[in-house]
C-alpha cells in the first residue's frame, strides 16, 4: 500500500493511502484538534473519520499535471499516465500551486 503525509502550509494534516478499494485520508490528531487549522478542501471538513474515495480525491487529482506536462513528466519519470497517485508522489512534494505537499512515505 502506498502512502503519504499531506501537509497544509507546511503543517502535517494527515495521511493520504491507496488500498484496494481506492483512497482513504484521515486527519493527524494534532492538526484535528487545533482549532486554528483549516481543512485541506471544503470537500473535506476536519473531523476524525477516514475519508474514502474509490479514485484519487478531487483535491489531490487538481494538483496534477496536464497536457503536454503531464505526458513529459512522465516519460522521465518512467510513470504511468494512468497512475495518478504515483504521478501525484512524485510531482506534489516540493513547489506546488496552492497550500498543500505531498511526501511520500517510504515503510
Amino acid at each position: 500500500m502506498r502512502k503519504a503525509k499531506v501537509y497544509f502550509k507546511g503543517t502535517p494534516a494527515g495521511i493520504l493511502a491507496e488500498d484496494k478499494n481506492g483512497f482513504v485520508f484521515r486527519y493527524e490528531d494534532d492538526y484535528f484538534l487545533h482549532s486554528t487549522f483549516r481543512p485541506i478542501s471544503m470537500t473535506m471538513p476536519k473531523s476524525q473519520q477516514v475519508y474514502h474515495h474509490p479514485t484519487l480525491f478531487p483535491v489531490f487529482y487538481n494538483m496534477l499535471p496536464e497536457g503536454a506536462n503531464k505526458e513529459t513528466l512522465c516519460r522521465l519519470l518512467k510513470i504511468d499516465e494512468n497512475d495518478f497517485f504515483g504521478l501525484l508522489l512524485a510531482t506534489a512534494q516540493y513547489d506546488t500551486i496552492g497550500a498543500i505537499t505531498v511526501i511520500p512515505i517510504y515503510e
